[in-house]
């Protein structure tokens, strides 16, 4: 699921694309799964979220690699429109390079950073 960091920076050949400039969407959820129509509506909502080219990190946290800040609006619109009724989701906008220092931890054993930049160019 961990992308390599973009660095970006236009020439004659080649793209440099910056890690600064490139996004990270995260949607993280809470949705109500009493009633069977609840769970409908949540599992429809997952759903939708990998349709728009999310990936599901933990049961309701998915993040999405975005190539430009002009993309957050865009898909800010998107997840407007497919929100369930009931719950409560939060979008987070995050650079490449701030995604570069999550830590995480598989129970008390810290787990190795797979978010470390590599610099990329396009030809």
């Amino acid at each position: 699921m961990h992308a390599k960091s973009f660095q970006k920076r236009c020439t004659t050949n080649n793209v440099y694309l910056s890690s600064y400039r490139i996004m990270w969407a995260i949607v993280i959820f809470d949705l109500p799964v009493v009633r069977k129509e609840d769970r409908q509506a949540a599992a429809k909502f997952r759903s939708n979220l990998l349709d728009l080219g999310f990936s599901m990190v933990q049961f309701s946290v998915y993040f999405k690699l975005l190539s430009s800040p002009e993309e957050l609006e865009s898909i800010s619109n998107k997840i407007k429109r497919i929100l369930p009724g009931k719950g409560k989701v939060e979008i987070i906008y995050i650079t490449d390079k701030q995604y570069e220092n999550i830590i995480s931890y598989y129970g008390s054993s810290p787990q190795p950073n797979k978010n470390k930049a590599e610099q990329l160019w396009l030809f």
